[in-house]
């Protein structure tokens, strides 16, 4: 029967679907390589890597882990305030980085620094941000990991959950206006899912027809919170068939399917004009950020295994197979990537301050009276107590 709702077939069986009275099998999750890094024999592979991008991919986790063990170091040292790492889900990142095009735009979580590095983002840059100095794109107003850059196509962080999403859509949807051949893609985790903007977001999406890859990184625990807590469904690539969007699982570890599976999803969102939902099943093996302590709701056991099934090693295995990598190369780059880090750090730290006027710039066009009142009354508040401005200057 075509009612307004819908064309849908008539049935003279009472029945009812999905959930615990009309259990499905899960959806599969696509890989390419097995836990060890060897190839599986015949698995489809409609994008592959070859050695160029393959070495590009592997040398920028191999930064990306590098960065992360050097800076959350930095801030436990009390150099800066905050940071969170990757660990564990360096190739969801990188792999889905890869396949992406320079004109596409990227909106972040927060732990997609990798999709950074991977476009020319240096370690210099993001440690001026993470010192908040006058070199930092923020200039000191936003709080560390909040990385952007527009010459990257990365929209600036935004700390609330999930608020990213809808932005993501109205994005494509005005790329596709645009008549641009590019996409948007919008990195998530499976808690922000939960949230309301995430259903709002796949559904303006599949209406408006938006050119959105919506790129899950269901690492299983959104902060404390574990996934079976999160949802009781097929995880998260069950919900994006319901909003009319095609959608993917693929083995978050293996850098090669995230890659493939991208590239395709990617492929697919320009040629038939759609949203396209991925979720990489992964593990965040790290603390959630400086701010939290994960022993306290997981066993150190979990952290171990997961620890083994490292990410890059698998992916290092993949191109020492094919003959692409080899035991020097790999000392030659963690001598030189360590050394850029801390050397990035060590002159970040040497930044000025911003001054105080740039509290109140950048955000229109020409200042407001009220802005103007407001700057007024902090100069001299600054002028009156010099104490409490910690070597920020006033101009």
């Amino acid at each position: 029967m075509d009612f307004p709702g819908g064309r849908v077939p008539f049935t003279d069986r009472l029945s009812f679907v999905g959930g615990a009275v009309s259990p499905s099998q899960p959806t599969s999750c696509y890989r390419t390589l097995d836990s060890t890094g060897a190839c599986i024999e015949d698995a489809e592979v409609p994008h592959d890597i070859d050695e160029e991008l393959a070495l590009k991919m592997y040398e920028t986790m191999v930064k990306l882990q590098t960065m992360d063990v050097i800076f959350y170091e930095a801030q436990r040292q009390g150099r800066f305030s905050f940071f969170m790492t990757s660990n564990g889900e360096e190739a969801t990142i990188i792999g889905s980085a890869a396949a992406l095009s320079p004109k596409d735009h990227i909106f972040s979580q927060y732990r997609e620094h990798g999709a950074l590095l991977y476009r020319g983002f240096s370690f210099l840059d993001m440690a001026n941000q993470c010192f908040g100095n006058v070199l930092g794109h923020g200039k000191g107003r936003q709080m560390p990991i909040h990385y952007g850059s527009k010459a990257h196509n990365f929209q600036t962080v935004s700390a609330p959950l999930a608020t990213q999403l809808p932005h993501a859509v109205g994005a494509a949807y005005a790329l596709k206006l645009q008549g641009q051949s590019a996409v948007t893609a919008v990195y998530f985790g499976e808690g922000a899912a939960s949230e309301g903007d995430f259903h709002a977001a796949l559904n303006f999406a599949a209406t408006l027809s938006a050119p959105v890859l919506f790129i899950c990184r269901n690492n299983g625990w959104a902060i404390s919170t574990p996934a079976n807590e999160q949802y009781k469904g097929d995880g998260i690539v069950g919900r994006g068939p319901s909003y009319g969007i095609p959608s993917v699982r693929v083995d978050g570890g293996d850098a090669r399917a995230v890659f493939s599976a991208t590239a395709e999803a990617r492929r697919i969102a320009l040629e038939k004009t759609c949203p396209v939902l991925i979720e990489a099943m992964s593990y965040r093996s790290g603390h959630h950020s400086t701010s939290d302590d994960s022993s306290r709701y997981r066993t150190a056991e979990e952290m171990s295994a997961w620890r083994a099934r490292d990410p890059a090693t698998r992916f290092h295995n993949f191109i020492v197979s094919r003959g692409w990598w080899d035991d020097k190369r790999e000392r030659q780059l963690r001598v030189a990537t360590r050394k850029q880090v801390v050397d990035a750090l060590t002159e970040a730290q040497k930044g000025a301050k911003p001054p105080l006027e740039d509290m109140f710039t950048d955000v229109y066009k020409e200042m407001p009276w009220h802005l103007q009142e407001q700057a007024a009354e902090a100069r001299a508040h600054a002028q009156r107590h010099p104490e409490s401005l910690h070597g920020i200057p006033l101009e």
